[in-house]
């Protein structure tokens, strides 16, 4: 039987969902109250049931929400109105975000999504390793991460890739980020930041997170990160045991404005003054004026070392 499948009913538990699209179970149960959609069957012990044709649905919304539409404009909207909002908009991603990457990594983002393709785990992650050898991992962060993630993105949108090729891409790439941070000298004069790291609950990506700390890592900062989906209080709680100067957080779309909003406050609030709040990441919500008083908004990974720098400046004694 496919793991799918429950009872004598054809459908996809919650559980599987999640799974499958990102879309966490607290976000799938909002929105079917909030936007009658989905609207799944329930079996013989009262969990839900998911037909395969919405969590068709479910993919597209996620697409979406990856590209910067907000929930209330495209959770309820039938499966042909989804799929005429996804074209167009992967389009216009695809062409402005490889935009990005200069002719030097071109070829390399090119290559590594060929591999994906092929689903050559082993090629991949050599094609990565060596790219980071090659390029540093200042300008592999910036230069080929970033844009070779948007593009994954946008093939996933399109249609082109699977949810199990996203996730090969991820798993690959996740290791050779992690084996590149640990690889950087440590920096026994460096004169912080203590840097904490991670997502609110509702952000399962963390690739953002491992870019972040590649760049730290390479300014001397010592980085703690938690992984994603850490409540509100365990990051404050966090941050003051291990005595965190910073805590930087990543977004993507995937969540709603609000959300994202009253967690930031709540943080702030919760945290001491001296703590520094950092947030990142392509969630629309992030954009808008004056987000939230006391958080940093970080618009470019390029620009960390700037902060970082200003950061010392301003802890230095006077």
């Amino acid at each position: 039987m496919n793991e799918h499948m429950s009872g004598a009913s054809p459908g996809w538990s919650i559980a599987a969902v999640e799974r499958d699209t990102g879309l966490s179970k607290d976000t799938l149960r909002v929105w079917e109250r909030r936007y009658g959609f989905p609207q799944p069957a329930r079996d013989a012990f009262d969990e839900r049931l998911y037909p395969p044709e919405q969590v068709e649905r479910l993919r597209l919304v996620r697409r979406l929400l990856d590209a910067g539409h907000r929930p209330g404009r495209v959770v309820a909207l039938d499966l042909p109105a989804l799929q005429a909002l996804a074209v167009p908009a992967a389009g216009v991603a695809t062409g402005a975000r490889h935009a990005q990457a200069g002719p030097a990594v071109l070829p390399d983002v090119a290559a590594c999504l060929a591999l994906v393709q092929r689903h050559d785990a082993p090629g991949l992650r050599r094609q990565l390793a060596q790219a980071a050898l090659r390029l540093g991992l200042l300008q592999f962060v910036t230069g080929l991460v970033a844009p070779l993630t948007t593009a994954v993105g946008d093939a996933w949108m399109q249609g082109r890739f699977q949810v199990f090729e996203e996730h090969l891409y991820t798993e690959c790439i996740t290791g050779v980020l992690r084996g590149a941070i640990a690889s950087v000298p440590a920096h026994p004069d460096a004169a912080g930041p203590r840097v904490l790291l991670t997502t609110f609950p509702g952000e399962p990506h963390a690739i953002g997170l491992l870019m972040v700390e590649a760049l730290l890592a390479l300014e001397g900062c010592a980085c703690l990160s938690l992984g994603t989906q850490t409540p509100v209080p365990e990051i404050a709680a966090a941050a003051l045991a291990h005595r965190a100067d910073i805590v930087a957080l990543s977004f993507t779309p995937v969540q709603g404005a609000s959300a994202v909003l009253t967690a930031l406050r709540e943080l702030r609030q919760t945290l001491p003054a001296a703590v520094t709040v950092w947030a990142g990441g392509s969630c629309p919500a992030l954009d808008r004026q004056g987000v939230v008083a006391g958080v940093l908004r970080l618009h470019a990974l390029e620009r960390l070392p700037e902060q970082v720098a200003l950061w010392r400046a301003a802890a230095a004694p006077a």
